[in-house]
């Protein structure tokens, strides 16, 4: 028996597991990408700021990769550290964690310059919008999921 195609070919509980098992699959891929995407926005932003400097792609690629590590690692305490001073700030606080981390990263990476902390304060806000609409664009799904 021929099964039909389109997009109600198979029934709901079939189209949910084949879902799940693709994007279990497709982690270290979706990994991949993101990192990839994260270089090309620090690569972005010294057209976008005079005072960021990124020296090559190379450079862009360890930047990228500390900086996930960095925020993975670091951020969480850093924020549960600062608590009450977020609470009272109504979370803008974390602007200042971001910039913060953002210039840490660029004093530690080789070609990776910053001139600044407010240098570093805007970087990170247009670091993080640029990563967020390059992921919207390259990692959601036909159905518009992320």
């Amino acid at each position: 028996m021929k099964r039909p195609s389109g997009r109600f070919a198979y029934p709901p509980s079939e189209r949910v597991i084949m879902r799940s098992a693709f994007h279990e699959s497709s982690v270290p891929m979706r990994l991949l990408i993101t990192w990839l995407i994260n270089a090309a926005a620090l690569m972005a932003l010294p057209y976008l700021m005079h005072s960021v400097d990124v020296s090559s792609i190379g450079t862009a690629l360890i930047a990228a990769l500390v900086l996930g590590l960095v925020n993975t690692l670091i951020r969480p305490v850093l924020v549960i550290l600062t608590l009450p001073v977020t609470l009272v700030s109504m979370g803008l606080f974390i602007l200042v964690i971001n910039a913060l981390l953002f210039w840490l990263v660029s004093n530690v990476v080789d070609g990776f310059e910053v001139a600044g902390f407010w240098s570093a304060f805007l970087a990170a806000i247009l670091y993080s919008i640029i990563s967020w609409a390059l992921s919207t664009l390259l990692l959601s799904d036909k159905d518009g999921n992320s």
